[in-house]
């Protein structure tokens, strides 16, 4: 059973998803960015995940040795985290029955985002090697 992610749902709309996320590196410090996430049903499991698109490759290398990843919203001073592991499914870690383009651009809507030209946004996708980081939900935090 997957922790509740109606808070970061609420949270999500009122900023685009605009989120902290906060991985492992190699050496125990945390590696943290600013990326755009939301909620969306995980394509294999049916289970609900926070999820966001990256391709940075100190990220990338990082949660594949070290999936332990944190993600933190903030809208006002309310705040919601989620605390789990990730999953990257992408061009260089692909899924079998997994639709890349499709789960990008479910991501990419899951944290308020709209496109006037999906075949361009998948063309741009693919060219910069991006990938879907989805986090199963261990735990969810915040004041909410």
């Amino acid at each position: 059973m997957s922790a509740d992610l109606d808070p970061v749902r609420r949270i999500v709309a009122e900023d685009n998803g605009l989120c902290t996320v906060a991985v492992v590196r190699a050496d125990g410090t945390p590696h943290t960015s600013l990326v755009n996430a939301g909620v969306l049903t995980h394509p294999v499991s049916g289970e609900q995940v926070a999820g966001y698109v990256t391709y940075g490759p100190v990220k990338l290398q990082a949660l594949r040795a070290r999936p332990a990843t944190s993600l933190h919203w903030r809208s006002g001073w309310r705040w919601v985290a989620v605390e789990g592991s990730s999953e990257i499914i992408g061009p260089d870690d692909p899924v079998r029955g997994v639709d890349v383009p499709q789960l990008l651009r479910d991501v990419f809507t899951a944290a308020g985002g709209t496109h006037d030209d999906w075949a361009e946004y998948d063309r741009v996708m693919a060219e910069q090697g991006r990938a879907a980081v989805l986090v199963a939900p261990v735990k969810v935090v915040g004041n909410f």
